[in-house]
């Protein structure tokens, strides 16, 4: 009897772990439209879906700084946000880094047309220049700052994502554009075949997938398991490989310490 009740007991605990799997939000920084982020995304959220048992649902914003304001509110559950932004919402609502692109380093990038005859920066003087945002970290925050330090004066124009950036500069709408190496190489082929890099940044902690703090324990553990599984299934490498990610590796809080570092505090009241 004793044996059959343990078996009983194994079998519904098993059932009850089944029927606890969770809704969950995965958002992703609108670098790009969101039809391509969709695209691209989509199929790894589904594949989370799968491996973990939970309803893991894609979404994103129309822009940068509507994501931001969603951020502030907590309205994600999940998050892959540029490393500026997890420095601020992990200090409030307090987003917690579990993961991050595997051996890689951000760096910002300013775009011009490959017949430009623009060679340094300091040939932007006077210039209007497209941004994705003026949040986003390495394709904006950095290389504004790098043109303010060197004395450089410039209008931003900023336009939503990092494909209108290299759409407007392709269509010789401004004479340079910031973005970043990763989404420069997503974009349309016969966009990104009109420009050619200009100046780089110094390299950074990448983008931070995060969790909002009432995400519970055990459900970021198993989406974590899932996205470093992701290095070792068949599977997941084709779909790493479609958003030019090399794997996953494991985060913390402190990886990002680098940006900290910056002092920047442009979305400061956003959390105050």
């Amino acid at each position: 009897m004793k044996s059959t009740l343990l078996v009983s007991a194994l079998m519904y605990a098993t059932l009850v772990g089944t029927v606890h799997a969770e809704t969950v939000t995965f958002s992703v920084v609108p670098q790009q439209s969101a039809s391509k982020l969709a695209r691209l995304w989509t199929p790894i959220v589904t594949y989370l879906s799968e491996k973990t048992g939970h309803d893991v649902r894609f979404t994103t914003a129309k822009d940068i700084p509507t994501f931001e304001a969603r951020l502030a509110e907590g309205q994600y559950d999940f998050a892959y946000m540029n490393p500026y932004h997890y420095t601020v919402f992990s200090s409030a609502p307090g987003y917690s880094a579990f993961a991050r692109q595997k051996d890689k380093r951000i760096k910002g990038i300013v775009v011009v047309r490959k017949d430009s005859t623009l060679r340094d920066m300091e040939e932007l003087e006077g210039e209007r220049l497209a941004f994705p945002s003026p949040a986003a970290f390495a394709a904006s925050v950095l290389p504004r700052s790098h043109l303010r330090t060197e004395g450089i004066g410039f209008t931003p124009q900023y336009v939503s994502s990092h494909d209108s950036v290299y759409l407007g500069v392709a269509r010789g709408l401004f004479p340079a554009g910031g973005g970043v190496m990763r989404t420069f190489n997503n974009t349309d082929p016969a966009v990104r075949d009109e420009l050619k890099v200009l100046w780089t940044t110094k390299t950074y902690t990448p983008h931070a997938f995060a969790a909002h703090p009432r995400v519970s324990e055990a459900v970021v553990d198993d989406i974590a398991a899932a996205m470093l599984a992701m290095n070792d299934d068949p599977r997941g490498q084709v779909l790493l490989k479609s958003i030019s990610f090399k794997g996953m590796q494991a985060a913390e809080n402190g990886d990002w310490n680098d940006v900290r570092g910056l002092g920047i505090e442009l979305l400061a009241d956003l959390v105050e």
